[in-house]
């Protein structure tokens, strides 16, 4: 069973039961990183990422997925106005749309990658449980060149930098892979990026939606957040998706 039959009474409970765990309420976070797909198996770990924002936290999120070979166009973002789930109706944020269009030759309002098995539709729900208010974009990468996806996260670094915005970045990895996921992480943290895009441009990785993982980090790393993977420190046998987790505003400490 996924997150599409859940009550939002049940929803409210997850988060509720993660929050009163969670130490990294307030502390900024500005990305999360999130399963494709929300199901039984992964609900309790989703939950622990969305319970580090609050209702009024944010009033734009940016979700981003990948699609290779879904589209001609490289960085396609769906041309709705609204998305209507359960819990109500989502509108597009139209204005914020358009300026990724005017940034770059390869971001374009285009729907060939646009169905009904998007991540976007389980994100919605938890945001939808999170959130007070929000618009949405979303943006598919349908080519994971390393090329595309610097010029994704440039844009994403330099658009929503001043901007109210949450990124949301949709990826998956087989089980068993923590070493790769910490691996790869580490390689970010310690500005090693001449790796990260040797690694996403190999056949090695085991990630589903690599581009947008990669996307989500390299953001992180350009807005010098605190990236943390509760996977890499908390290994549980019954994870699904060791991808699960969040980039935050690194605490400052406090002189006397």
């Amino acid at each position: 069973m996924d997150i599409t039959s859940f009550s939002h009474e049940s929803i409210m409970k997850g988060l509720d039961s993660a929050r009163k765990e969670s130490v990294t309420k307030g502390t900024g976070v500005r990305v999360l990183f999130s399963p494709k797909r929300i199901t039984e198996q992964n609900f309790n770990e989703v939950c622990s990422i969305y319970a580090t924002i609050s209702e009024d936290d944010f009033d734009t999120v940016v979700i981003i997925e990948s699609h290779p070979g879904s589209a001609e166009k490289k960085l396609p973002m769906p041309s709705f106005k609204y998305l209507d789930t359960q819990f109500g109706r989502v509108h597009a944020n139209d204005r914020l749309r358009n300026d990724f269009a005017d940034e770059d030759d390869d971001f374009f309002i285009n729907d060939d990658a646009f169905d009904e098995n998007l991540s976007l539709q389980h994100q919605l729900l938890m945001l939808q449980s999170v959130l007070n208010d929000f618009s949405v974009l979303s943006i598919q990468i349908t080519d994971e060149n390393s090329f595309i996806i610097k010029e994704l996260a440039f844009a994403i670094e330099e658009i929503l930098a001043s901007k109210n915005a949450l990124v949301v970045c949709c990826c998956d990895m087989e089980q068993g892979k923590i070493d790769e996921l910490r691996k790869v992480v580490d390689s970010v943290v310690s500005g090693n990026m001449s790796a990260v895009l040797n690694y996403l441009n190999s056949d090695i990785s085991k990630v589903d939606g690599v581009g947008t993982f990669i996307t989500g980090l390299m953001v992180a790393k350009k807005w010098d957040l605190s990236i943390e993977f509760p996977a890499i420190t908390d290994v549980k046998g019954k994870m699904i998706s060791p991808i699960y987790g969040y980039a935050a505003l690194q605490r400052q400490s406090i002189l006397n």
